[in-house]
Parts: structure tokens; C-alpha cells; sequence
């Protein structure tokens, strides 16, 4: 792993820093899709280890804490040490992680090698998140909002075919068919090490030039604080919410509906797609009308959907499902881009920090949720997590931004 980027003294950048570099924002985005199709393999396969392990909803909580958890926590660190000191092929390497944690996974025969395992998945989504995010805003030039949400965008779509995926070889083949998703993890290591020779020709350039762009505001240190502050609330709302979907939408409709295990991850992949759509709206519109109206729009806009949806049919929950997915993922990346331009000169520990709360408030999320699960029952999950996004309402204290 290279320690910090090397160039030539006379190497000249081959874009000047306000150029949108499509290609590096598609190689990023493309990879965040192999990493999150990846990932999503683990909520998808629950329903298949609860019954081989016989796992109880409390340890499905403890599964993804251990997942998430781990990313949480060092997501922040690898992208405050890597704005520092830029690690080029970072990437790859957390990618290799992913890897041996995918092989392990397929051979886990308790619940410990399980946990294991998908702490080393979470070790390698925490060095992929905060680099890939600050690459996809150094390549941004004057749009980084559409940077963040392609970028986003590319994780969705892979969350998205994850149960597909699992639903057409994971499900038939057993938990031992996991391992075959290993040659998905090289063909990222491959690009990804493309990106960091990017980096190394062109990003550190970048990455100088933006050390001289006027701020976006002259808000005080404290204001600053509180608008974090607000932020965070705002993602405790979104991401709260979405791991209730995301690791017990299936066993609802199953419990629900007596659906199948294949029909409940064809109605996660519906929702998840939805979600994929959201996310790649809200970038581009915040660059048009503001990150703060998007915002405000998103987490509070969900309401009347979350509220309706464990009241009614199959068919209606699907719809309202998929509505209020889309609507609330709309936030997520004028949310990171908005923090970015609070602090321009920590973009990466502001992606590590945001991506890592993402990742631990739906940890800890799913495990309170499941423990929920068990006392009561999987519907009551929904019905009280529902509420969640009336949290949106602290977005109209959210300062207005200058535009670039």
C-alpha cells in the first residue's frame, strides 16, 4: 500500500480542478455497487442462517451490529488519517478485506465464525467509504452533488440486486455458493487500483487547488457544531428507519403476507431499487435548489407513507414501500455534500464520519429493532418506526449556504 501519492515533478494535471472527471466518478460508482452488492448479501442470506444456525431475531440484530458496528467506528478514523495523508491504494486493499471475509462467510459454521466474518466485510466497507467518497468529490469539479449521488447511486443499485442475487444463487445453492461472489471482489481490487493511479497522476493536484476555494459561509466554529449536530439527528431519522426495511422487510411480508422467501427478496429488490432512484434524484436537484430544501423535503416528506404502510394490503404496502424508500434516500447525498461544504478542507472525515454513522445507527437500529421483533412481533417493528421521520422537522433550523 502506497503511504502517500508520488507525481513527477513536471506532471501536469490532465483536467483542470473545476472539470467533472465522469470516468472517475463512474469507476468509484461502479465499485461502490460491487462493494454494496456484496454487503447486501448479508441481510439477504438472514433468513437462510437463522434456520441452518438456528439464530434467534436478538442474534440477526447482533450479525449486523458486528457489520456495521465495525464500520462505524473506523470509517470516521480512515477518513480523517487519508485527508491527511493520502493512501492511493487504500482502496484495493480494503477491497481484499471484503474478500476474505466473503470466503469465510461461506464456510461459517457458528454463529462466532459468523460474526467474524462479517466484521472483516465491515472492515473493508470501512476503508472503501470515505476514500471512494473523497475521490468522487475531487473529481467533481463544480457538480459534486451529482458526483456524491452517482457515487451513491452505484452502492443502491448493488444493495438492490444483492437478494436477487442471493434470491437466484445464495437461496438454491446454500450458504456455501457465498464464496462464489469472491470474483466479483477482484474484479474490484482491479479497478480499484486504476483509481489510485488516478489519484496519484491527478487527484493530489486536486486535491491542492481546493485548499484555495473561498468557503461557502462564515458561520462561527459553535454554529458549525450545532449544524453537525442537526445533521446527525437527521440521519439518526433516515438510517433508524431504513434498517428497519432493510434487515426485516422480508420476514414482515413472509410473516405478513405468507409470502416465500424468493417473493420477499423480490419485494426488498422492488423497495431497494427504489431507494437507488431517490438517491441519484436528490444529488443533482440539491445542486439546482439547495442541499437544505432537499433535505427538508426527503426525511419529512416520508411521513405520510411510513405511517400508511403497516395498515394496509400487500399490494399498497409494496407501493408505499418503494415511495417512501425513494423519498428519504433522496437525502443522504445532499446531506454528505452539505457537510463537506461546512468543512471543504476535511472531505474524507466527513464522508468516513457520515458514511460511518450511516453504518452504526442502522447497527445499532437493527439490533434494538430485533430484540423489539422478539418481544412483540415483527409488524410492531414497523408500526412504531413509522415516527421516525417526523425527526425531519429539526432540518428547518439548518443554515442556508452560499452557492459556489
Amino acid at each position: 500500500m502506497t503511504s502517500a501519492p508520488q507525481t513527477r515533478p513536471d506532471a501536469a494535471p490532465l483536467h483542470g480542478p473545476e472539470t467533472t472527471v465522469t470516468h472517475v466518478i463512474f469507476a468509484v460508482a461502479f465499485c461502490h455497487m460491487l462493494n454494496d452488492l456484496m454487503q447486501s448479501l448479508i441481510p439477504a442470506i438472514y433468513p437462510l442462517i437463522k434456520d441452518s444456525l438456528a439464530l434467534t431475531y436478538g442474534q440477526i440484530g447482533l450479525i449486523t451490529l458486528a457489520f456495521q458496528g465495525t464500520a462505524s467506528i473506523l470509517q470516521p478514523l480512515v477518513g480523517l488519517y487519508t485527508d491527511k495523508r493520502p493512501l492511493p491504494y487504500a482502496l484495493a486493499a480494503g477491497m481484499g478485506s471484503t474478500l476474505v471475509g466473503l470466503i469465510l462467510l461461506a464456510h461459517a459454521a457458528s454463529f462466532g465464525m459468523v460474526l467474524i466474518s462479517v466484521a472483516l466485510i465491515g472492515l473493508g466497507s470501512a476503508i472503501f467509504h470515505p476514500e471512494s467518497s473523497r475521490i468522487a468529490r475531487l473529481a467533481a469539479g463544480m457538480r459534486p452533488g451529482f458526483a456524491q449521488s452517482f457515487f451513491q447511486v452505484g452502492g443502491n443499485i448493488g444493495t438492490s440486486l444483492g437478494p436477487l442475487a442471493a434470491a437466484a444463487i445464495v437461496v438454491p445453492r446454500g450458504q456455501i455458493s457465498v464464496e462464489w461472489f469472491a470474483a466479483v471482489a477482484m474484479l474490484g481490487m482491479l479497478v480499484l487500483t486504476y483509481v489510485g493511479r488516478w489519484f496519484v497522476r491527478e487527484g493530489a493536484h486536486r486535491a491542492l487547488a481546493g485548499k484555495s476555494r473561498p468557503k461557502l459561509h462564515d458561520l462561527a466554529p459553535g454554529k458549525v457544531r450545532l449544524t453537525l449536530i442537526l445533521l446527525i439527528l437527521l440521519m439518526f431519522s433516515k438510517f433508524v428507519y431504513s434498517a428497519s426495511f432493510s434487515s426485516y422487510y422480508s420476514f414482515y411480508l413472509i410473516e405478513q403476507f405468507g409470502l416465500s422467501v424468493d417473493q420477499a427478496q423480490f419485494c426488498l429488490f422492488i423497495y431497494l431499487a427504489a431507494v437507488a432512484l431517490g438517491t441519484f434524484v436528490g444529488g443533482p436537484v440539491g445542486d439546482r435548489i439547495g442541499r437544505k430544501r432537499v433535505i427538508w423535503l426527503s426525511i419529512l416528506g416520508v411521513f405520510p407513507f411510513s405511517i400508511l404502510m403497516p395498515y394496509v394490503g400487500l399490494y399498497p404496502c409494496i407501493v408505499l414501500s418503494a415511495l417512501g424508500g425513494m423519498i428519504m434516500a433522496s437525502a443522504f447525498p445532499a446531506i454528505i455534500v452539505y457537510a463537506q461544504e461546512l468543512l471543504p478542507q476535511k472531505v474524507g472525515m466527513i464522508a468516513g464520519l457520515f458514511f460511518g454513522l450511516a453504518f452504526g445507527m442502522g447497527a445499532l437500529g437493527a439490533a434494538i429493532m430485533g430484540q423489539v421483533a422478539d418481544a412483540r412481533d415483527v409488524h410492531f417493528v414497523f408500526q412504531i418506526s413509522a415516527w421516525l421521520p417526523l425527526i425531519g422537522l429539526a432540518a428547518a433550523f439548518l443554515p442556508n449556504l452560499r452557492a459556489r
